[in-house]
């Protein structure tokens, strides 16, 4: 097979957890990063993706909240931009 090389810099943390995640799909980092080229070749578009997770933080303010709607406790009814400035200013 002719292949040609890019290279590319990374930091060794970055590198590691790379050479990690390729290893648990049964992958070389180069196989992964050939994989994701021709996907991004065939689809013509970059897909830049995590999981987003909560953090425990923000899950207690969702609980909150979530207690608040069910309560009204803390909620405030529709208002007009210019109701909302005058109710801020009365605060």
């Amino acid at each position: 097979m002719n292949t040609s090389v890019i290279s590319i810099k990374t930091d060794p943390k970055t590198k590691k957890e790379l050479q990690g995640f390729a290893e648990s799909l049964g992958m070389t980092v180069s196989g992964l990063i050939n994989a994701q080229v021709r996907q991004m070749l065939r689809d013509r578009k970059v897909v830049l993706t995590d999981t987003l997770e909560p953090t425990p933080y923000l899950e207690n303010i969702m609980r909150q909240t979530e207690k608040d709607l069910k309560t009204g406790k803390n909620i405030s009814k529709p208002m007009t931009p210019d109701e909302l400035f005058d109710h801020l200013a009365s605060l």
